[in-house]
């Protein structure tokens, strides 16, 4: 049935609507009547707050489904009149149109309380993420940090003596504590960097393999994502790096340790010598970290797609929440730490050679300062070959317990901290 919408409007000098209620109130503001057309005109006089005004344009404007300038409103109610042939029928209720934006705004505020809770879980697992490789490379070289020591005296000061001479003359000139020499440091460095590494990968891995729509990572994906994560963390950590070595070198006490050795790099070579080596640090982490990665992975699905694997995966779903952190290792304990030290041996045979060249980058200084290239040969002349390789059985014997360690308390932490 046809309906008409009676709107009075403001017909007073000082343009304040003269209203039947307290121009304060917020529970009513001027809305408008229904009528049916057959009802004669008179009847308005009836229930108009309008009477003795004087008749103006602006009194009243009557029209056939008008509709009304939206506005912003708190809290919009109106006085809502039915007229039948029965008699005047009288009600509060709630706007239509306060309905509409009722429900709009809890559908808003909904979606933006649900994507912060999104983003916030996001933030929270991330940060997860990166204290399980940070603890794990904590755990990880302070373990083995005797065994660093060795590698950077045969690499740094260019050590001629066998192992065990070595080992005999720390351990008279500088105690025992003589092999945790500039761990903190290296703790420092590590940390980050490995907590950087082992995200980046998880992250870049991910995010191929949705690019990519299979089911699984491919072994080209693994090596990419490798890759990718260690640039990633070679950018970033790279400094600490500089520091740590410059250091452990001759002369290396007299600068004060970590501050005095930054501040003395960037007044006397400016800031960018935090970034000597960076290229080959790239060309040497790169395939470390794409082979370090990769391979730890591939070993990992091939056991996994194993009927011995898929029997220990339908184990643990059975036992459920029965087991401990130790037992919810996918590859358990055992083949978790061979499956690290394997990856850590294969990354670390494939790049020694430009580990070694990086070394010697970063102790140059700025006036005999040369290429990589140039570096790498001039190693080569001076020792041949085996130059290249100076260090590495030491350097395997530390990477070895390091890998294993770092990927064990990697995984573990992943489960105690309950990383997604």
């Amino acid at each position: 049935m046809p309906k008409f919408h009676l709107q009075f409007k403001n017909s007073l000098p000082d343009y304040q609507p003269y209203l039947p209620f307290p121009s304060n109130s917020n529970l009513l503001v001027p809305g408008g009547l229904f009528i049916d057309p057959c009802f004669p005109s008179s009847l308005l006089d009836l229930v108009s707050p309008f009477k003795g005004s004087p008749p103006s344009k602006n009194t009243a404007c009557v029209s056939r489904r008008q509709k009304r300038e939206s506005v912003a409103v708190k809290d919009l109610f109106f006085l809502s009149v039915s007229l039948s042939s029965d008699g005047l029928v009288s009600e509060h209720k709630e706007c239509q149109l306060q309905n509409e934006l009722n429900k709009k705004n809890k559908g808003a505020v909904a979606q933006v309380q649900q994507k912060v809770r999104v983003t916030r879980r996001g933030a929270v697992n991330t940060t997860k993420h990166l204290w399980a490789g940070a603890i794990a490379a904590m755990v990880s070289r302070t373990f083995v940090a005797p065994l660093e020591r060795l590698k950077l005296e045969y690499i740094v000061r260019g050590e001629q003596r066998n192992i065990f001479e070595l080992v005999k003359k720390i351990a008279l000139t500088q105690g025992l504590l003589g092999f945790w020499k500039g761990n903190l440091i290296n703790v420092l460095r590590t940390a980050p960097f490995k907590a950087v590494n082992f995200y980046a990968y998880d992250t870049y891995r991910k995010q191929l393999l949705r690019l990519s729509g299979n089911e699984e990572t491919t072994n080209s994906e693994r090596f990419i994502a490798g890759a990718a994560a260690g640039i990633t963390a070679t950018v970033l950590c790279l400094p600490l790096d500089t520091i740590r070595t410059k250091l452990v070198a001759p002369g290396g006490e007299a600068l004060g340790g970590v501050i005095g050795a930054f501040r003395h790099m960037i007044q006397t070579e400016g800031f960018f010598s935090l970034y000597r080596g960076l290229v080959p640090s790239i060309v040497s982490m790169a395939p470390s970290a794409a082979v370090f990665y990769s391979v730890y992975d591939m070993l990992k699905s091939a056991y996994l797609h194993s009927p011995e694997g898929r029997k220990r995966i339908q184990n643990m779903r059975q036992m459920g929440q029965d087991l401990n952190a130790l037992d919810q290792l996918e590859l358990g304990p055992v083949r978790t730490l061979l499956y690290g030290a394997i990856a850590g041996a294969c990354a670390e045979v494939a790049t020694y050679p430009f580990e070694v060249v990086r070394r010697q980058l970063q102790l140059q200084v700025q006036a005999s300062k040369m290429g990589a290239l140039a570096t790498g040969l001039k190693i080569v002349e001076q020792g041949g070959i085996p130059a290249l390789y100076a260090g590495l059985i030491p350097s395997l014997l530390q990477v070895l317990p390091s890998a294993s360690i770092s990927y064990f308390v990697y995984e573990f932490m992943k489960i105690v901290l309950k990383v997604n």
